[in-house]
């Protein structure tokens, strides 16, 4: 399993998303996606970048005198790791209460979910749906 810590804010986040769109990109490339419509100078996005890659987030090749980046984690294994860590956040001291607040937030948002919860516990517990 690769090692990676997490991005620490939403700019980090969305350069990640986008390096995920693109498959592999310079700073340039990723400046010209996400820094210039957020008004950021091209440095902010260099540093976010190394940032990612002091994170075990992405790696870098050198192509053409220009170092090009690529994601070293899959998309699915960062958003997992993203949920634990607010789920533990939420839970906190009392998981009892969050978690029977976590059904009424799912419940009021689409009931249909609660099943698809419901099967997700079966499943985790090994319990079939029936005989």
């Amino acid at each position: 399993m690769t090692s990676f810590r997490l991005p620490a804010d939403e700019l980090e986040y969305v350069v990640l998303c986008a390096l995920w769109d693109l498959g592999s990109a310079s700073v340039r490339d990723l400046h010209e996606r996400v820094g210039v419509p957020a008004g950021l100078v091209y440095t902010t996005t260099a540093k976010v970048v190394d940032r990612l890659r002091d994170k075990g987030l992405v790696t870098r090749r050198r192509e053409r005198g220009a170092f090009v980046y690529t994601a070293a984690v899959a998309r699915d294994a960062v958003e997992r790791a993203r949920a634990r860590q607010l789920m533990t956040r939420f839970l906190g001291a009392a998981p009892h209460a969050a978690v029977a607040a976590l059904v009424d937030a799912v419940d009021d948002l689409d009931p249909a979910l609660l099943d698809e919860l419901e099967r997700a516990i079966r499943d985790r517990k090994g319990v079939s749906d029936g005989p």
